[in-house]
């Protein structure tokens, strides 16, 4: 099952032929900012075999999101299970193509993965873990009602900042 299409977005399950769309996206530098690096080829095929994995596993996980309209690629967006201080914590992540910040569409499609966690997988919380710089992402997560839960480290020992919705600000 996959989230609800919103007023612009359609989500889907991400395939092999997804593999230009999706090196476009995660070989950005900018959209790749806080992470280590922007992603090679191979690592973006690999990214996309962790998404099917999670469909096959848990039955969610990285959506593609496109244009309701025109079925233009935007990016990913969704729910996986991630560890935060040893707590497993299903995490809602979203990426989006550089040309198409700014205009609302991350918080549109976490808003929409949000819900999802709740109404139909029946969680109890949802997390978004944050690269304390990411002020775009924090952003996100606040415009979808999420507070900050803790301040903590990824296990590679980066800093994150780690947000939280219990459901009833959904």
């Amino acid at each position: 099952m996959i989230p609800q299409p919103t007023d612009r977005l359609t989500f889907r399950c991400m395939t092999d032929a997804d593999l230009d769309d999706m090196c476009r996206l995660l070989g950005d530098a900018e959209v790749m900012r806080y992470y280590p690096r922007a992603k090679s080829r191979n690592e973006v095929q690999r990214w996309i075999n962790w998404s099917k994995d999670n469909y096959a596993k848990h039955g969610f996980g990285l959506w593609v999101i496109e244009h309701r309209t025109t079925g233009d690629f935007i990016g990913d967006c969704g729910l996986t299970w991630q560890n935060v201080d040893g707590q497993e914590v299903l995490e809602v992540g979203y990426h989006v193509l550089p040309e198409r910040q700014g205009q609302g569409l991350a918080t549109e499609g976490a808003s929409a993965c949000l819900r999802y966690g709740f109404e139909t997988l029946d969680a109890t919380m949802v997390a978004a873990i944050i690269n304390p710089d990411n002020m775009a992402s924090r952003r996100v997560a606040e415009r979808i009602g999420m507070t900050v839960w803790k301040s903590t480290r990824d296990p590679s020992g980066a800093p994150i900042v780690v947000y939280s919705s219990h459901g009833h600000e959904a």
